[in-house]
């Protein structure tokens, strides 16, 4: 069963989300629009656990979507003058230095060349298919600061699938003297009414949808490609013998996993407080009478530092600071000035400039997929038709 609305003109987006929950088997999901700063189509549908249905406030993990959070924070932080994206990490983290690590910068870190995509564990302490392993953030970052890069920092660029999220969480923590995720909701999502959090809190537990994953992930082919022992798998820290499959029943569907602070894997919301967070963006950086950013900011911010091939994962990959960029893996709309962040398994969230627009869009049936998810990529496709008719 459909539920919200649409604004009057934006019924093709109502007629695309049934179709991604009939045609394309969509378990549950939710999505929401803006457009100048206003709401123009909030919905949601299918199940969010089995025998529940989605709701108006059902909270999904969007996975990554969260490093587009977490490159908002560390960019209020610099628009504010409290954080300098071209200093060393260590100047605000002095025992980040050792182990040849002195000469990785902030923007480094937040476009994906510092050559930290993971760390050695070789008594495996930490574990995203263990999510208690996530909670002793003392124990990861001494072996964070202990790892010596992967490459030398700055010649390569390699998504930091999971260490992004301790790595940025822990310069904003020496920065602010608060944790990414409590600056988060003190700072930016909290005065925006953003429902998204990093490190979600128990009381809002029985809320969070059930991820199911896409059925490849359990195959003989796909562990080959993502199993503890190549690239990818070691920058999910995969346990030795797990499917991915297992990480995502195990984890991510863990009350533990919800609570941990690990924005590059587990933030959580409603599609309408990601679509918040990127329609303030879009607008300039002010929503609702609320400023969070400079526009001049959010120019310096996405400025592409990379485009090129992934050096872990092989795909193309156009990144700013944090802020991924349209490119053939990922697409966001029909204007190269888009930016955001997609999530593992078809979750996205972006802001387009120059249509002023805030989308987001959270499923619970994960599908891997080498482009940007059919079901996104047909939600964009009716809301931009809808712009395109009212112009």
């Amino acid at each position: 069963m459909i539920q919200g609305s649409v604004a009057p003109g934006f019924e093709r987006v109502r007629d695309a989300f049934v179709e991604n929950l009939t045609r394309q088997g969509e378990a549950g999901a939710s999505f929401c629009a803006y457009v100048d700063g206003v709401e123009v189509a909030h919905l949601w549908g299918g199940e969010a656990r089995p025998g529940v249905p989605w709701t108006a406030d059902t909270l999904a993990c969007g996975a990554a979507v969260g490093i587009g959070v977490a490159a908002l924070v560390a960019q209020r932080l610099a628009d504010q003058g409290k954080l300098d994206v071209d200093a060393p990490v260590a100047a605000y983290w002095p025992e980040f230095a050792a182990e040849g690590k002195g000469a990785i910068t902030v923007r480094m870190v937040l476009g994906h060349s510092a050559g930290l995509p993971w760390f050695p564990d070789p008594e495996l302490r930490v574990r995203l298919d263990r999510p208690e392993t996530l909670l002793d953030s003392e124990a990861i970052l001494r072996l964070i600061e202990a790892a010596p890069p992967v490459w030398e920092p700055g010649t390569q660029c390699g998504y930091h699938t999971a260490t992004y999220g301790w790595l940025v969480g822990e310069i904003v923590r020496r920065v602010t003297g608060k944790s990414l995720g409590t600056y988060l909701r003190d700072e930016i999502a909290g005065p925006l009414g953003a429902e998204y959090w990093i490190g979600l809190p128990e009381a809002e537990h029985h809320r969070v949808a059930w991820m199911s994953p896409d059925p490849i992930t359990d195959t003989d082919q796909f562990y080959k490609f993502l199993n503890a022992d190549t690239p990818p798998g070691k920058a999910m820290f995969m346990s030795p013998h797990r499917r991915f499959g297992d990480m995502i029943r195990d984890g991510m569907n863990h009350p533990t996993f919800w609570r941990a602070e690990l924005a590059s894997r587990n933030g959580v919301g409603t599609a309408r407080g990601v679509a918040r967070l990127y329609a303030m963006l879009a607008s300039g950086g002010e929503l609702d009478g609320v400023r969070v950013v400079s526009a001049d900011s959010t120019a310096r911010h996405i400025e592409v530092q990379y485009d090129g091939n992934d050096f872990i994962w092989g795909n193309p990959l156009r990144v700013g600071l944090g802020y991924m960029r349209p490119s053939a893996s990922v697409g966001m709309g029909p204007h190269d000035e888009a930016f955001g962040h997609p999530g593992f398994g078809g979750a996205i969230g972006f802001a387009d400039p120059v249509s002023r627009v805030g989308f987001a869009f959270l499923p619970n049936r994960m599908v891997l997929a080498l482009t940007t998810d059919a079901r996104a990529e047909t939600l964009a496709s009716a809301l931009y038709a809808c712009l395109k008719t009212s112009a």
